[in-house]
């Protein structure tokens, strides 16, 4: 339980490092938080500072997500040792979700964090490199068609879980509990983004629906 407790804690911290506030302290001590949706994300910084801000930030969010479902398990921490009652699974599937927890709401910057989605990216990729494919194309096919960046986060993230039911259950089943412990929390952290779908006043990539009827022609 020790064990459990300290990596848990450990991947949260990790999780609560915010790639916005880190690429934001070298661009002079840009806070995206109180800039467009107020949101600390990769696309909140897209929106604001331009792709190459918004890349650096993503890239530390994927990466902070991999770290803690990839490396925190795996440490030998003094004063803590291994719990041989403890399942290797589930410990890294509980790190992997104390680092999305830690990007949500990071103790470092108020508790006022991003939506999770890249980060719980930064997990599957140690976690299920499989997903991401069927991830990433419910994504494309979603955001290209509705062009709503947070719907197509949502589909994409409830994807993961079909997926494992539809081809690796129930075999995987603490991973297929771990996905759907994180559509739950997508979900609720998209929940202003659902709000403004159902206002009418949502942004929309436009550009990016190369699906959407074509409008035609005055007369």
């Amino acid at each position: 339980m020790l064990e459990l407790s300290v990596k848990f804690l450990l991947s949260y911290f990790v999780g609560s490092v915010m790639g916005s506030m880190v690429v934001g302290w070298f661009r002079g001590g840009v806070d995206i938080r109180t800039m467009g949706s107020g949101n600390a994300g990769g696309t909140n910084a897209l929106r604001t500072q331009g792709w190459i801000f918004a890349l650096g930030v993503v890239i530390i969010d994927v990466g902070k997500g991999a770290l803690g479902a990839g490396v925190v398990p795996g440490l030998n921490l003094p004063y803590v040792g291994t719990d041989p009652t403890l399942s290797r699974e589930w410990l890294m599937l509980c790190c992997a979700a104390a680092a999305v927890i830690g990007h949500v709401w990071p103790m470092w910057h108020n508790f006022k964090g991003g939506k999770g989605a890249a980060t719980l990216g930064g997990t599957l990729v140690v976690l299920s490199p499989a997903l991401l494919l069927p991830v990433l194309l419910a994504w494309a096919i979603v955001l290209t068609s509705f062009g709503y960046v947070g719907f197509a986060t949502i589909a994409a993230t409830i994807t993961a879980p079909i997926f494992i039911a539809a081809t690796r259950f129930p075999d995987d089943q603490p991973l297929f509990i771990y996905c759907v412990t994180m559509v739950l929390m997508i979900i609720f952290t998209h929940r202003s983004n659902l709000q403004r779908m159902r206002d009418g006043s949502e942004s929309r990539q436009v550009r990016l629906m190369i699906f959407r009827r074509q409008r035609e022609p005055t007369k």
